[in-house]
């Protein structure tokens, strides 16, 4: 009987795997719990990949080891378990996991993946690789408001790929762009696992959202490098839209203002508001329309004008407080030095020390030596006077080393120019603002329409969910039942909410949930194992004995993680490793965030690489028969390596990942 060439490859790497425990234990002088939890890690791996359900997995293998470890003490063995049960279940964070995955099953149910599709390839058709960079995109925006990896492949698998295969695309770079454009919903936010990252390594799930902000970004802007480019250089791998695919049909009422698509929008409708040339056409639908063109200049100015006066005013309530605060510091740090002062304080409130400061400072105005730092003889009435606005630039030492800006103080506390990012930002809006308006013909505002239809209200909803937890106005829970209730509102608004569609949506998430939990469950239970047996630090021993720098313990926690990738998927390797890596970081000065965001762009590769790359069987379920599994694995190689790539740009240029964080939290 031939055996396939996955049972091949998973048999060997079982055999290595018992076969390095097997040579750890041999080696050993002596058998301790720690080679026992050694053991325990084998066998559960080995327990994994045969198919064993891995929750349980965890949890059946923690308790028996657990067991031993406790001299076969029974009711200690089913205390730890639940405790750690009770600890996993009392983590608040996990109440997000089913609210989003709520939020993505809705959307993926209000079907709104095709019309965004059509109305991307449409609006690039004139880009090398079109439909690959439309889905890619699609894949993108569609993953961000789901996060569920399967959804998305396999709803794109029914959507694109046979409109690619119909315009003459290669199967390999047609099947990669899928599954790789798939993936991305576990790394760009709001992923879950970002969230069972969170919780297993206790990092704030506000940081790794924004923090995985622009690694996502990035990523997904070089898969569509790629295809740009492989298009341009072999254009049989992914020709150009035919004129009759980039056609676009314009409305009946539009056919009676022209019949030119590419007649100007603008000059057009309000040409045919003049006299007789909007015979027969509604003057209601011509301002409808009008009002539609109009819509980005207006958004545009709207932005322009609130943004630029929030960055041009300075507050200045908040800045006297601030001022307040340091100068009373300065008089209880003077006063500290005579130690009498600081117990006669009364607490009736912050003025009360500088008001009844005119008696406890006499002191230092005996001293004149004492008063000439302050720099003024009139030091005395200095605590007294310290809320009018004129005396924290003068006297206060802090506002001393800001001379330069001392003499604007009270111009500055209204106005300041406006930052030269602002400018910037704007001049790049206002460029694609106005070649919209000198290249809006009637067929691109059809396009534009669509777009209003399918990619504007999901970038809302992302938009929404993302900024209320990156602006701190809501935590992910919160932000999390937002997005649910976005999602059931969106789907009743393109009427898509049955209540089959409804009930399939608990029940999925349901399901979903049940899962990530008793993942958790399982994984404190194995960590707790692990831990008591001692393997925790027989590894942290063994990894200390190497004597490695912090680059060589990064490079080799990440080529163990994509090696690791290649037989699990990236639940397991969460809740199993990051346990054993977590604690190695402060050895390393590694900061636990960062970490993070390395893991999880190098967990992508647990999609991507085969044999156990679910993407490619997500897709392959939806193909048509002649597309192979194997041509499916060769698609995804170039972007495993692009993944890669993407690692090393985060590692040397790690403000990438960490510039948002340390701007909004630190």
């Amino acid at each position: 009987m031939k055996i396939r060439k996955e049972l091949w490859f998973g048999l060997t790497f079982m055999a290595i795997v018992v076969a390095g425990a097997a040579i750890v234990l041999l080696r050993a002088d002596t058998i301790t719990n720690g080679h026992l939890g050694l053991l325990m890690l084998s066998l559960v791996v080995v327990a994994i990949m045969l198919g064993f359900p891995t929750a349980f997995t965890l949890m059946g293998m923690g308790m028996i080891f657990t067991w031993f470890a406790y001299d076969r003490n029974t009711t200690h063995t089913l205390d730890l378990m639940v405790q750690a049960a009770y600890k996993t279940m009392a983590n608040d964070v996990l109440i997000a996991v089913p609210l989003f995955v709520f939020m993505g099953y809705l959307v993926e149910r209000a079907n709104l993946i095709e019309t965004l599709f059509k109305s991307l390839h449409l609006a690039m058709a004139r880009l090398p690789g079109a439909l690959a960079v439309a889905t890619l995109v699609t894949c993108t925006v569609f993953a961000t408001a789901t996060g569920i990896v399967g959804a998305v492949v396999t709803l794109m698998g029914l959507l694109a790929l046979p409109a690619m295969l119909r315009a003459g695309y290669s199967i390999p770079l047609a099947a990669g762009s899928i599954t790789a454009g798939g993936c991305l919903g576990i790394l760009i936010p709001p992923s879950v696992l970002l969230i069972v990252y969170g919780a297993t390594a206790g990092v704030s799930v506000v940081q790794l959202y924004a923090g995985a902000f622009f690694p996502g970004v990035m990523l997904a802007s070089l898969y569509v490098v790629y295809v740009i480019l492989v298009a341009w250089i072999k254009p049989a791998w992914a020709p150009p839209l035919s004129a009759a695919d980039r056609a676009v049909t314009l409305p009946p009422l539009t056919r009676q203002i022209t019949l030119d698509g590419g007649k100007h929008a603008l000059a057009g409708l309000i040409g045919a508001m003049k006299g007789k040339r909007n015979a027969g056409v509604p003057l209601s639908h011509l301002l409808k329309q009008l009002g539609i063109v109009l819509l980005p200049g207006a958004l545009f100015a709207l932005a322009a004008i609130t943004s630029y006066e929030a960055v041009t005013t300075v507050r200045a309530a908040a800045e006297y407080e601030i001022q307040e605060i340091g100068s009373e510091r300065g008089s209880a740090a003077e006063g500290a030095a005579g130690g009498v002062q600081e117990p006669p304080s009364e607490g009736g409130g912050v003025q009360e020390p500088p008001s009844e400061g005119g008696g406890l400072q006499e002191p230092p105005s005996e001293g004149g030596g004492l008063q000439e730092p302050p720099g003024a003889g009139a030091g005395l009435a200095e605590p007294p006077g310290a809320s009018a606005a004129q005396q924290p630039p003068a006297a206060a030492a802090a506002t001393a080393q800001e001379a330069p800006g001392a003499p604007a103080a009270p111009e500055g506390a209204k106005t300041q120019p406006a930052p030269t990012w602002w400018w910037a930002c704007f001049a790049v809006l206002g460029a694609i603002v106005a070649l919209f308006y000198l290249f809006l013909s009637f067929a691109r505002l059809e396009i534009f329409k669509m777009l209003l239809a399918s990619f504007f209200p999901l970038m809302i909803l992302i938009l929404a969910v993302l900024g209320s937890i990156v602006l701190g106005l809501a935590t992910p829970t919160e932000a999390a039942a937002m997005g649910a209730l976005g999602g059931f509102l969106l789907a009743a608004a393109y009427r898509r909410l049955t209540m089959s569609v409804l009930k399939e949506s608990v029940f999925l998430t349901a399901k979903t949930s049940a899962m990530v939990c008793w993942l958790f469950v399982g994984s404190a239970i194995f960590s707790a194992a692990f831990a008591l047996l001692g393997g925790q630090a027989l590894v942290e021993e063994w990894v200390l004995s190497m004597n490695l720098s912090k680059v060589q313990f990064l490079v080799l926690s990440q080529v163990i993680i994509f090696l690791l990738g290649w037989p699990l998927e990236w639940t397991e390797i969460i809740v199993i490793f990051m346990p054993i890596f977590i604690p190695l970081l402060d050895n390393f000065g590694v900061d636990p965030l960062f970490f993070g965001l390395l893991v999880a762009m190098n967990l992508q590769t647990a999609f991507l690489s085969p044999p156990v790359a679910m993407a490619a069987f997500y897709l392959k379920g939806v193909s048509p028969p002649h597309v192979t599994l194997n041509q499916i694995f060769l698609g995804m190689l170039p972007f495993m390596g692009i993944q890669v790539i993407a690692i090393v740009l985060l590692y040397i240029w790690p403000q990438i990942g960490l510039w948002l964080p340390q701007l909004l939290y630190k």
